[in-house]
């Protein structure tokens, strides 16, 4: 029997539109949720970033308190605070109960989130697993009362969907004291301290010393991280697009959207870095018509332009959009977490560009203390001030240190392989744009200018720990010897005492201690425990 055949017509009726919350209910790997474990640090993570994002944006020293409370089997209640300016009541709904919608997508400046997807994707992650709705407490001041608000998201609409909503008393037990925002979620997860919650507020007090963070895990174990420094990181400010990030479909839209009448005033004005010489030069190398309309540039013109772009030298884009840790920082925050290490040192390096999109590349590295010898060493890798927790294997900063050959800043290493040893590497990565190799954003894809940038940092910080294993060695080596000698001297005294035929007693004693003193002068300098250097500058 020959079924009846399908037309253009049926299948239109079967065709609609999906939304970007419909899209990732049944992708939410994508967005990090692909196993139980992760998914428990993917909410965490989530909350603390945008609270530090809060508290830094208000110019607040951040107080965050993270409580996990084991709930069902496999059902844990998180809870995220923060001492932040709070959110006002309208916002809530948009901030937690609607995916890609955010204030920093479309911002040139560093910072932690990009796409507007974290603290949503972490309501549908909740939903999805329990059912449950989160709560979001606010309150924006002392004068104002703490706003409650139980919601799921609508994933059909890509909307928030208000289940319940108080205004809390201020005897409440609930109710917040200061201003600030608290999120609330039930999730399915797996709580284990390797790779998971403990280690990322570990990772994050390092990349943000200037936070004070409390922890209570679901076993009860309680961990505070202190303040390491007592200032704000500088506020980075926005950029705009630099000539030589641009694609031809985005300068066309530029071009169709800009108030500029001429190109000449269209490139100073939406580029960066772009003079009006610079820009003249650009429009005299397109040989396109210097009082045409930017409105009325079609597909051809457009392309000329971009490529009269790319071959003009102009400036670097500006740094003022970028907020690295600094050295001196990041030295104290690994000195809290690291407090036994023999030796830290620290490098910058200056900033460089990728795409149009500037970066800066701090690294680390920390040494002895209580680190095992005989692992491989610890790879922390940070990005804008976040801890990349996964895909270690993966990455920029994996291909940097793998290819770095450590056995002659000597630490162990089998071939392109990770060292081993009693050390810590820390690789951090800030930029306008960090090109991430998926939308979990767990590694830093390997553009070559950024792997050569850290490999660079990656071999000034091995250059000084090289320098400071090698001195250890040769004191160790002179005491050695020394001892040897205080052993023999007075052997040695009592047979010249026979031969001179010295019957007189003779204390040896402070000529070998004046032997001893002197030969281990250059101990002093080396560097003894606890000792940090750092550096900065090109090699």
């Amino acid at each position: 029997m020959v079924q009846d055949k399908k037309t253009a017509e049926f299948f239109a009726t079967q065709q609609r539109d999906i939304s970007v919350s419909e899209f990732f209910e049944k992708n939410k790997h994508l967005l990090g949720f692909d196993n139980p474990t992760k998914a428990l640090l993917m909410v965490v993570k989530e909350a603390v970033d945008n609270s530090l994002d809060a508290c830094e944006e208000a110019r607040i020293l951040p107080d965050i308190k993270i409580k996990i409370k084991t709930k069902d089997n496999e059902v844990y209640t998180i809870s995220v605070e923060d001492n932040g300016p709070g959110i006002v009541k309208e916002q809530i709904p948009k901030i937690f109960g609607k995916l890609l919608y955010g204030s920093k997508f479309h911002k040139l400046s560093q910072s932690r989130g990009q796409q507007g997807l974290g603290i949503s994707s972490s309501v549908l992650y909740s939903q999805l697993t329990t059912g449950h709705a989160s709560r979001i407490y606010s309150r924006t001041g002392s004068s104002t009362k703490t706003h409650l608000i139980h919601m799921r998201l609508d994933t059909m609409k890509n909307e928030a969907e208000i289940t319940k909503e108080e205004i809390l008393s201020e005897g409440d037990r609930n109710s917040m004291k200061n201003s600030g925002t608290r999120f609330e979620a039930d999730v399915i997860g797996r709580y284990r301290k390797s790779q998971g919650v403990d280690e990322y507020l570990e990772q994050t007090a390092v990349a943000n010393p200037f936070a004070k963070i409390e922890y209570q895990s679901p076993d009860g174990t309680e961990l505070n991280f202190s303040r390491a420094v007592n200032e704000l990181p500088k506020e980075p400010k926005e950029m705009k697009p630099h000539p030589y990030g641009v694609e031809l479909g985005i300068l066309m839209r530029m071009l169709k959207n800009t108030k500029s009448r001429s190109i000449s005033n269209f490139l100073q004005n939406e580029f960066s870095s772009v003079g009006s010489t610079s820009a003249n030069e650009v429009v005299k190398i397109s040989k396109i018509d210097e009082k045409k309309s930017p409105h009325d540039f079609d597909r051809d013109e457009s392309e000329k332009l971009l490529k009269a772009m790319q071959k003009v030298k102009i400036q670097r884009p500006p740094l003022d959009c970028l907020s690295p840790i600094g050295k001196d920082a990041l030295e104290k925050g690994l000195k809290k977490l690291y407090p036994n290490a023999e030796f830290i040192v620290s490098h910058i390096r200056p900033p460089e560009v990728y795409r149009g999109n500037p970066f800066i590349i701090e690294t680390a590295i920390v040494y002895g203390g209580d680190l095992p010898k005989e692992d491989s060493i610890k790879i922390i890798r940070l990005a804008n001030r976040v801890p990349l927790m996964f895909q270690a294997g993966a990455g920029a900063a994996n291909e940097a240190i793998t290819t770095t050959a450590w056995k002659r800043y000597g630490l162990q290493q089998s071939g392109n392989g990770i060292p081993s040893g009693p050390a810590v590497i820390i690789v951090h990565m800030c930029s306008t744009w960090v090109p991430f190799i998926s939308e979990s954003k767990e590694a830093v894809a390997p553009y070559p200018e950024i792997v050569k940038e850290m490999k660079l940092a990656l071999q000034d910080c091995g250059r000084h720990l090289g320098m400071y294993l090698r001195k250890q060695q040769k004191a160790k080596q002179e005491t050695r010897r020394l001892h040897i000698f205080e052993d023999y001297f007075p052997l040695f005294i009592e047979i010249s005492k026979e031969l001179a035929e010295i019957k007189d007693k003779i204390d040896v004693r402070p000529l070998i201690e004046n032997v001893i003193n002197k030969g281990l002068v250059e101990d002093k300098e080396i560097p003894g425990e606890k000792q940090s250097r750092s550096s900065s500058g090109e090699d």
